[in-house]
């Protein structure tokens, strides 16, 4: 069975009053969830929140859920939607307030990191994400840690393959670049 009409049967089984199957698509896209928000946001307790926030759309929307794309897809729109609001959110949050404490960003580090080589890295490798722009963050996100292809991103993004290969192109470098100083 396909991934697709799994999804779809588990759907079925879910707006049926299955509510068993509402958590093994819990269970089956949590996870992703959460990384697509991390690397977006750069924060454990972000990212959690948007995971909360995906789910309970999930749940409240998914009889309204048509497959013309697959659920997969429909989840990383959602995810990069909530993950784009609450950057700009906070954006305008740092502006009103004048906040620049950014201790509190790496408290859940330790928790989460496994599998990791060097800590140091990786936190380097997310200071060095945020710096990015929006649309060159999410695009080398996707290609990088989610591994789609640009053709799956044009998907979920609704941009062309050739605007997502010149935003890939410009954070690729910047990426290296800032690497390179840190190393």
């Amino acid at each position: 069975m396909n991934l697709q009409a799994d999804d779809y049967e588990l759907i079925r089984d879910y707006l049926s009053g299955d509510e068993q199957a509402f958590n093994k698509l819990v269970r089956k896209y949590q996870d992703k969830i959460y990384w697509h928000a991390r690397r977006m946001l750069g924060d454990h307790d972000d990212a959690h929140e948007i995971v909360q926030q995906v789910l309970l759309v999930m749940y409240n929307k998914l009889s309204s859920f048509n497959f013309n794309s697959s659920l997969y897809t429909w989840i990383y729109k959602i995810t990069s939607t909530r993950s784009l609001n609450l950057i700009e959110k906070k954006k305008l949050t740092k502006i009103i307030t004048f906040s620049t404490d950014d201790s509190a960003k790496y408290k859940g580090y330790n928790n989460i990191i496994e599998n990791i080589e060097s800590k140091e890295r990786f936190a380097q490798m997310e200071l060095n994400l945020q710096k990015l722009p929006v649309k060159q963050r999410e695009v080398f996100i996707l290609r990088n840690f989610d591994e789609l292809s640009y053709d799956e991103i044009s998907k979920l993004t609704g941009k062309s393959v050739g605007a997502l290969k010149a935003n890939y192109f410009h954070a690729f470098k910047k990426i290296k670049e800032l690497m390179d100083k840190y190393e």
